[in-house]
């Protein structure tokens, strides 16, 4: 069993013993980044779901490919990963700059949790650059003015990357016009590279499993239809094969082979 080895004292503004989202999907994929709390709420989890553990490291394995396809097939030079959570191997700035060494990546979160490991996110290539922002994604007009101390948001296209957050912002029409701000903020031939989390009739547990989570004190994260997902890409060109079920996406050999249609990804181009 992984044992927690975060920092022995938490920073300020952690409580270690409410579990949080990010340090439970650090957890599940396989981290260190947890405390106790995190643990406890992670295997129960997973006990109702014990699927929870392959579908979050699919989320990953989809993080991985869509970048890489964004810098490699895309031809973008430049990745924002919004909402980015705790340090996992490989983090997005290295398979960005292993495809492309020019590559430059600013990550953006809130978590105190997130910040004390922020070195994890700083080494870079000497070709191209990596920063943090500690920032609340719900606000844009922060988020793009700090990124662009790194980023030529006005002129170089960007991927803009939402990797499984955006359920955290359970208001529907808040999380629209975020994700729209963030699209209109960036350079015409940008993309937009979105997972989000899904009920299932395949998985009827997973419903259940988060009512309980949230009512442990984690932060609530909403599932939302795969029709409610497809709202973020209004007025963008989806790239084949469109919004499908993650290990649908592009799969290569490392992809898990998960039947349950849960977590579902895309990557559009912006006009």
């Amino acid at each position: 069993m992984t044992e927690p080895v975060p920092p022995r004292e938490a920073p300020t503004g952690v409580d270690t013993g409410v579990p949080h989202s990010a340090r439970i999907w650090n957890f599940w994929q396989g981290g260190h980044l947890f405390y106790e709390a995190d643990r406890v709420a992670g295997e129960a989890f997973a006990a109702e779901v014990p699927e929870i553990r392959e579908l979050a490291l699919s989320s990953r394995q989809f993080l991985r490919r869509s970048v890489r396809w964004a810098v490699t097939e895309a031809g973008l030079r430049q990745v924002l990963d919004l909402g980015a959570g705790l340090p996992s191997e490989p983090n997005v700035h290295e398979i960005a700059q292993a495809a492309d060494r020019t590559a430059r990546v600013v990550y953006v979160d809130n978590d105190p949790l997130v910040t004390v490991h922020q070195a994890a996110y700083l080494d870079s290539t000497p070709q191209g650059a990596t920063a943090y922002v500690h920032a609340d994604v719900r606000d844009p007009e922060r988020v793009l003015t700090e990124a662009a101390r790194t980023l030529d948001l006005a002129r170089q296209p960007t991927a803009l990357v939402f990797s499984d957050m955006l359920g955290h912002i359970t208001d529907l029409d808040e999380a629209y016009a975020l994700v729209r701000r963030l699209v209109d903020g960036v350079a015409p031939g940008s993309c937009l590279v979105l997972s989000h989390t899904a009920p299932s009739s395949r998985l009827p547990a997973l419903a259940t499993a988060n009512d309980h989570y949230a009512a442990a004190g984690g932060v609530p994260y909403l599932l939302r239809t795969p029709e409610q997902i497809a709202g973020f890409f209004e007025g963008l060109d989806l790239v084949a094969p469109g919004l499908v079920p993650m290990p649908r996406w592009r799969p290569d050999g490392s992809t898990l082979g998960i039947a349950a249609d849960v977590g579902w990804g895309a990557v559009a181009r912006i006009p």
